[in-house]
């Protein structure tokens, strides 16, 4: 009998609390405010593209680092919004999503036993990517409910074995925009420490109430030292064709390549070009999801205080994070396990997101990005439950 399998590094990391709590919804016919996909199409000149694609035969392997259109209209895209200039050739990898660009990166930067710092709570794959290059993760706290970066605690976050800053803007879960003045002690650390920084920046166009995204590789010194990942699922509502991309000096997009094409090795084929075409359209498209977007979080923010739960406003992405604790919970485990049968909803519960159990026992994560009448069920039922 061979001895158990599993890779020793992966044993803290079992089901995802995103799969049970979709199977909770699917089981029981809940209102599923859990999982952070929309529940309706995105433009529609982007999703014929598509089909345009798949009709004109574009449905084998892609190249190796993404077709050309899309590169180019990624290189186009930091130009437009951000001034940057990404090589399409030698400086944009597109990715299986976000997702592949984050374990790819992360995968080619860190060897065993660098320590890699990020701020907690942080979305779940960040951890099972240090745990796989053999890294140790370091945390800073956001704390609920102001969220604001502690110096001290970042400062005392980076050591001599520091290699990498995995950083996340706009924030999931919390929905957290950092600031200018955080993302420059970032910028500062990173320099003053020759790290690396790998930026997940997947909510960028979905930043509300007039605040701006702002990308760490346009501040100074950070281009040639930052690896910015985004995609267009989110972007274009459309997260089920997993089109990702990263862009970064050449050296660390190549050693991401020879870790990407051992991973899928391609994927997505005829969704590349219509993300691209997407990539180039007005840039009312771009505002005008968020616009939406910033209505439905209001809806349900207001919603989720009528209730009863504590709720910070987020300031973009998908998500609301609200504390359980004025409802009388203390573990938000068992009552995002019970809140499906007992209320017909799915949340997660945040501890998920922590290292720190403590700082995210009563918190859970909810989404926004539904249709307003599915938003306006599920705090009903909510209502009726407490």
């Amino acid at each position: 009998m061979p001895s158990s399998p599993g890779h020793p590094a992966m044993a803290p990391f079992g089901t995802t609390i995103f799969a049970t709590m979709t199977q909770l919804a699917v089981d029981l016919d809940a209102v599923n405010l859990g999982q952070g996909f929309p529940d309706t199409d995105g433009p529609p000149e982007v999703l014929e593209a598509a089909v345009e694609a798949i009709r004109s035969g574009r449905n084998q392997y892609p190249p190796g680092i993404g077709v050309p259109e899309l590169r180019q209209a990624v290189s186009a895209h930091q130009e437009r919004f951000y001034g940057l200039r990404p090589d399409p050739d030698t400086e944009v990898l597109v990715t299986v999503g976000a997702t592949e660009a984050l374990a790819a990166a992360v995968l080619a930067l860190v060897r065993p036993g660098d320590e890699v710092v990020t701020f907690e709570p942080y979305y779940d794959s960040y951890a099972a990517n240090i745990a796989m290059a053999g890294g140790v993760r370091r945390t800073s706290l956001l704390r609920f409910p102001d969220l604001s970066v502690d110096e001290a605690s970042l400062r005392a976050a980076f050591s001599a074995r520091t290699r990498l800053v995995l950083l996340n803007s706009p924030h999931n879960p919390t929905g957290k925009v950092f600031s200018r003045e955080e993302l420059e002690l970032v910028a500062e650390l990173a320099r003053e420490h020759d790290t690396w920084v790998v930026t997940d920046e997947v909510y960028e166009h979905l930043v509300f109430d007039g605040l701006r995204h702002v990308p760490l590789a346009t501040l100074p010194g950070m281009a040639e030292r930052t690896v910015t990942i985004s995609s267009g699922g989110k972007t274009f509502s459309t997260t089920g064709w997993k089109v990702g991309w990263m862009t970064g000096p050449a050296e660390a997009v190549a050693a991401a390549r020879a870790v990407k094409q051992f991973l899928t090795f391609v994927g997505s084929g005829p969704f590349q070009p219509a993300v691209a075409h997407g990539l180039g359209l007005p840039d009312e498209v771009f505002t005008g999801l968020a616009a939406s977007l910033q209505d439905r979080r209001d809806r349900l923010v207001a919603g989720l205080r009528d209730v009863g739960f504590e709720v910070p406003v987020p300031q973009g992405g998908y998500f609301v994070v609200a504390d359980a604790a004025p409802l009388g919970v203390e573990d938000a485990v068992s009552f995002c396990l019970e809140l499906p049968e007992r209320a017909g909803v799915v949340g997660v519960p945040a501890s998920a997101f922590y290292d720190d159990a403590r700082a995210g026992r009563s918190l859970v994560r909810l989404a926004f990005c539904k249709r307003p009448e599915v938003l306006d069920e599920g705090v009903r039922r909510l209502r009726a439950a407490f």
